[in-house]
């Protein structure tokens, strides 16, 4: 059940946090994993690891070509690779063009992307997974040009679902909240989650790679066009820590 057997797949941001843990995931299914980063690679098993800036098209192009022409077409592709701003807790008044520029290039273009590129090196049946975030619908002061990145990234979803549906490609996007990674797991996310989550506690690896198993596998061949909140009941509302805050 949910096996990724021989199943070719591609993973950018893939060096470490969510990345990292979704290509150690495929491995262990079976799958064929490629990964690009602007990092070095740590995962062991990787059939090969690309130096891939998804802000460059041509790097994704490339890559998406390489991987296609030696297995015979890809069928998981993973648009994971993002970036928080350098002005990340800057008001929108305090915002540069520039930084904002270099946010989209990375979060946003990088998806836009691979889902470009899809309908040529995707087989028939295959899953593409994007990394959104829990920010894309919560909006969050300071944190305006990250979560406009990931709004982008939703909607990208939902019209590539559409798109590539004759091909029979799925599109989903995975919406983390806070989890415990070098981007996500500050003191900040921590006090955060610990206060607005029902469960109480900031997101795992493991909470999260459970989901993109699924969305690759072929269990999930009628799930399309979704974005999923993994965000430990955050989105159902106010959470009982909070709320007893303010109860006689």
């Amino acid at each position: 059940m949910f096996s990724l057997k021989n199943k070719v797949a591609l993973i950018t941001g893939g060096a470490s946090g969510i990345g990292l843990a979704v290509a150690q995931r495929y491995l262990e299914a079976g799958a064929i994993v490629f990964t690009g980063d602007v990092q070095a690679a740590h995962a062991d098993g990787v059939a090969r690891h690309f130096h891939l800036d998804v802000s460059d098209e041509c790097q994704v192009r490339d890559a998406m070509k390489s991987i296609s022409e030696e297995h015979g077409g890809l069928d998981i592709l993973v648009n994971n690779a993002g970036i928080v701003a350098d002005e990340n807790w800057f008001n929108i008044a305090n915002g540069t063009t520039d930084n904002l520029d270099k946010i989209f290039r990375v979060n946003t273009y990088g998806v836009f992307y691979g889902l470009k590129y899809a309908s040529e090196y995707l087989n028939h049946g295959g899953s593409i997974i994007n990394t959104s975030s829990r920010a894309s619908t919560l909006g969050v002061p300071g944190n305006s040009q990250y979560s406009a990145t990931k709004s982008a990234v939703d909607s990208l979803t939902r019209v590539a679902a559409l798109e590539l549906a004759p091909k029979s490609i799925r599109v989903n996007a995975v919406c983390p909240s806070f989890i415990a990674t070098d981007m996500g797991g500050s003191d900040y996310g921590d006090a955060m989650a610990t206060t607005l989550t029902p469960l109480g506690r900031l997101g795992k690896l493991d909470d999260l790679v459970g989901v993109y198993h699924f969305l690759a596998a072929d269990e999930s061949a009628y799930v399309s066009g979704q974005a999923l909140n993994i965000d430990g009941g955050w989105s159902a509302g106010v959470s009982e820590q909070l709320s007893a805050q303010f109860r006689d």
